[in-house]
Order: C-alpha cells, then structure tokens, then sequence
C-alpha cells in the first residue's frame, strides 16, 4: 500500500499544486477585476488600483497564483504568496480574534500554509518546471556512441 501512495506522490502533489494556484489565481482576479463575484464581499466591485495592501494582495494572488498553477518557478512564487497570506492574517485577521475561525482568516491561514509547503516541495507533476529540469538533464548527457556495424 505503502509503495503505491509514493509512487502517485508525484501526481497528487501536481495536481494539489493546481487547484490551490487556480484557487489562489481566482481570488486575486476576482478582487483586480471584479469577475467570480469580484472584490469585498462577492459584491462585484473591484480593488482600486494602487491602494495598500489590497491592490498589492491582489496582483500576488493572480501572479502567484498563476505561476503555481503552471508550475513554473514554484517554489519561489509559492514562498511570495506563503508570506503574503501570513501577512494578510497577522495584519487583518489577528486583530479580530485569537483563532481562525474566530476572526474570519481561514482562506488566509489554508493558503499561508499550502503555498508553504509547495515551497519545499516543488512542483511536482505536470509543471513546466519539471519539464523544464527534463529538458536541461537531457542536454547535459552526453550522447550514447554509435559503434559501427559490421558489414
């Protein structure tokens, strides 16, 4: 049972990878241009371009969230959107109540911790990072020598 489960790690980290960079990608459009129900609330409204720190959370989520979603310098976009969400809780939420479900800042503390740990991990399947860490070891190789064939 053991060797299954590691051996779909690969597949079920890539595909963790791209629901949480889609989810993340949606929130940030939804609150930069008002589609999916749009910005405070569900409302339909947008951010307003430039204000602190909504703007900014905005484009780090559709940015981010977008790059997850590819797998395409995960772990680094990962770790921005990772800090940004512990930003977002300890600067919106903490002050609200001690507990997450208390001061509303779930989504904050789920993606903090989910983007933290594609950080560490990687992309896993089906990311352009994987492909392109493929395509660089198989340049690197030398090509196999071609003995001549006997006539």
């Amino acid at each position: 049972m053991t060797a299954r489960l590691d051996s779909a790690q690969p597949y079920v980290l890539g595909l963790f990878r791209i629901v949480v960079g889609l989810l993340f990608a949606c929130h940030g459009a939804a609150s930069l241009f008002g589609v999916l129900g749009g910005a405070a609330g569900g409302n339909g409204g947008t951010i307003a371009a430039g204000t602190w720190p909504g703007w900014y959370a905005a484009v780090i989520q559709l940015v981010c969230g977008g790059l997850v979603l590819l797998g395409l310098g995960t772990r680094a976009a990962a770790l921005v959107a990772s800090g940004s969400m512990a930003y977002a809780y300890f600067d919106v939420h903490q002050g609200v109540g001690l507990w997450p479900i208390q001061n509303g800042g779930e989504a904050s503390v789920m993606f903090c911790w989910a983007f933290f740990l594609l950080a560490f991990t990687g992309s896993g399947a089906f990311g352009v990072d994987r492909l392109l860490s493929q395509r660089g070891e198989s340049a690197q190789r030398p090509a196999p020598e071609r003995t001549p064939v006997a006539a």
